[in-house]
């Protein structure tokens, strides 16, 4: 992964006293994931322009790390996009090698280090994982004009489309500790992934690096969540700590301080687990025994499922083999008692084929799923579910795209919630599909809302519920 900054300042050389790094030496940086190199490519009175190369090695990185029972080496930990795109290990790489300029020092030239400097970092390679809106409602708040040019997945193959990655140039007149703090802070949001656990403790890099401007920023609520790995806890308190001596949007009335105490605040129910809650009160409401969950990913709906002991027979289904072994973990399935173990099993298989091990179930349960498939595919999960597998009662759910627009950000280009969603239906759109496939098999459907219910896009979540 390459990052360069250049300046037309005059002298521009100084840019070398800014950095701590002279333009007449490369240095290296051994880092715990692979090695750093700063070098200048470029470097007169005119225009100079300092390198971060970062070298990272995805086989070291993963040998190096000790594996926690019952985990399994999977072949995303070999080849992946690490050693060449811009992302948390990029952020780390900076803060090793120009940690004074981060943070706004230099020895030699102090006044230059708070001066507004006409200044240009190029990224070759970055994932956006959002889109180019995206980089743009980051950027663009802070001043930067950004010219970013999309990659394809494959040149030679034009029909696959492009790819999330981007070469992102950034232009503007700022101190180069503003730019850097920019770049740490955006990088591993854009990325939305980091390379380490995030705890409490990445709270105060988040406001050392962004306090000074993430205030103000529009996307300030997309940039604590990412930042923080969508730790939904971990980003409230960023953004109260951030926000703190603010005022309040709205007048409040004083409230004695016992009786404040006395009452503690709601709890906030997440989305996912009102989906949860909606597909098991249908289950229990139309007494199902057995339920295959189809789809399961890492076994959520499955943990509910087992809390409720009139569900005799559970069973979930997933494609990823590392999904399924996850959900095991978490699940427990190794110290679960015997008559609990009995109770419930995890398959591999794909719910585009006929499968009869999906046979004779009272129910099966869809959620979340159908929008990961491609639409050419749809034909054959309807037939291997509705004709095949034939359940008494199904149970799918699936996004609403009207309400997409409620979403202040984390959308990717196309407006989808998820990078792997393939498409996402309308109102109307879900419920003719759904009507077609009850009469086209022989069910009766409704479908319902889940989630908060807004008057002119409805539910964040559509159910259908299929019976025979």
């Amino acid at each position: 992964m390459l990052l360069t900054l250049s300046t037309t300042s005059a002298p521009a050389t100084d840019l070398g006293y800014l950095l701590h790094k002279s333009p007449h030496r490369p240095q290296s940086v051994e880092l715990s994931f692979g090695t750093a190199h700063v070098f200048y490519p470029e470097a007169t009175a005119e225009r100079c322009t300092a390198a971060l190369w970062v070298e990272v090695d995805p086989v070291a990185l993963v040998r190096s790390r000790q594996p926690s029972a019952g985990s399994s080496q999977t072949l995303e930990q070999y080849v992946n996009d690490r050693p060449y795109a811009a992302s948390s290990f990029l952020s780390v790489a900076l803060a090793r090698c120009f940690g004074a300029a981060l943070s706004g020092r230099s020895r030699e030239r102090p006044e230059l280090a708070q001066r507004p400097l006409p200044l240009q970092a190029r990224i070759s390679v970055l994932p956006c994982r959002g889109g180019e809106g995206l980089l743009r409602r980051l950027f663009e708040p802070l001043g930067y004009t950004v010219t970013a040019k999309r990659h394809p997945l494959d040149a030679t193959v034009p029909e696959w489309g492009d790819s999330r990655y981007f070469t992102v140039t950034l232009e503007a007149d700022k101190p180069l500790g503003a730019l850097l703090s920019h770049l740490y802070v955006l990088m591993p949001v854009l990325d939305n992934d980091k390379h380490y656990w995030v705890e409490e403790a990445e709270i105060d890099k988040l406001l050392r690096h962004g306090g000074q401007w993430l205030a103000e920023h529009p996307e300030r609520e997309v940039i604590a969540r990412r930042y923080l790995r969508n730790q939904s806890s971990l980003a409230r308190e960023a953004l109260s700590r951030l926000m703190e001596g603010e005022a309040p949007t709205e007048p409040t009335e004083s409230v004695p301080l016992r009786d404040a105490v006395a009452e503690p605040p709601p709890r906030i129910v997440s989305l996912d687990e009102q989906r949860r809650d909606a597909v098991l009160a249908v289950l229990m409401e139309h007494g199902a025994t057995s339920v295959v969950d189809v789809g399961c990913g890492e076994g959520k709906l499955l943990r509910e499922l087992l809390k409720e002991r009139g569900f005799t027979r559970i069973t979930g289904m997933d494609v990823s083999i590392r999904s399924l072994e996850i959900a095991s973990e978490r699940l427990r399935l190794e110290r679960l008692p015997e008559l609990q173990r009995q109770r419930i099993q995890l398959l591999h298989g794909s719910l585009l084929y006929r499968d009869a091990r999906l046979s004779g179930y009272d129910a099966a349960t869809v959620v979340e799923v159908v929008e990961h498939l491609d639409p050419p595919r749809l034909a054959a999960f309807e037939r291997a579910l509705f004709e095949w597998a034939r359940p008494g009662l199904v149970v799918l759910t699936t996004p609403n795209a009207e309400y997409n627009v409620r979403f202040t950000g984390g959308l990717t280009e196309e407006g989808f919630r998820h990078d792997d969603h393939r498409f996402e239906w309308t109102r109307a759109q879900f419920e003719s599909w759904a009507r077609t496939q009850a009469e086209r098999f022989g069910y009766r459907v409704r479908v319902a809302p889940v989630g908060t219910v807004d008057e002119e896009v409805g539910a964040p979540t559509q159910m259908a519920v299929f019976t025979r």
